[in-house]
């Protein structure tokens, strides 16, 4: 009885084991490049903002859109957002859209962090399960896409931005 015992106890360790190191391997192994290829159509997505209005992104299309994903622990984040802002004042009226995706975090984080920043472009918060992270392939953050006026992506960063290359992106996708 013993002896038996002893033997299922083994086999449901080698079971569990075996699970765990299919687990690791599975995630150390899997493919973490990007998943949207410059060239390529953007994926679309709706995604509410902070004012509570739904931003689709291929409604946009005709206009260049700069693409960000972002968090508010994000300490490279933090330090783009003025000049994010910044040149989207000054791009804004010639059909150049700033969409900044946060990574789903909590509504009132988001709101405190955009009020005392003082930005101006729309901020929408991802779902929970973060679909369009998912979709995107983002890792790390902060993370930029340029989507040119036909929803194609033009370009790929990720790390922080300066305001001298956000303006040059910015120009890169003006229509």
């Amino acid at each position: 009885m013993k002896k038996r015992r002893l033997i299922m106890r083994t086999i449901i360790l080698v079971i569990l084991g075996s699970a765990v190191v299919y687990t690791l391997y599975a995630n150390l192994t899997k493919d973490n490049r990007i998943k949207v290829a410059v060239g390529k159509q953007a994926p679309d997505f709706v995604l509410v903002d902070m004012n509570g209005e739904k931003h689709k992104l291929s409604d946009y299309k005709g206009q260049g859109v700069f693409l960000n994903f972002w968090g508010t622990w994000c300490k490279p984040c933090e330090a783009e957002m003025p000049y994010i802002n910044n040149q989207y004042n000054h791009f804004k009226d010639s059909g150049v859209q700033v969409l900044a995706v946060n990574v789903s975090e909590s509504e009132l984080a988001v709101n405190q962090f955009a009020e005392r920043k003082k930005l101006d472009f729309p901020i929408v918060i991802d779902t929970k399960d973060g679909q369009v992270q998912t979709a995107y392939g983002i890792n790390p953050l902060p993370a930029t896409f340029l989507i040119d006026k036909d929803g194609k992506v033009v370009k790929y960063h990720t790390g922080t931005l300066t305001e001298r290359t956000v303006r040059e992106f910015m120009e890169k996708i003006k229509p």
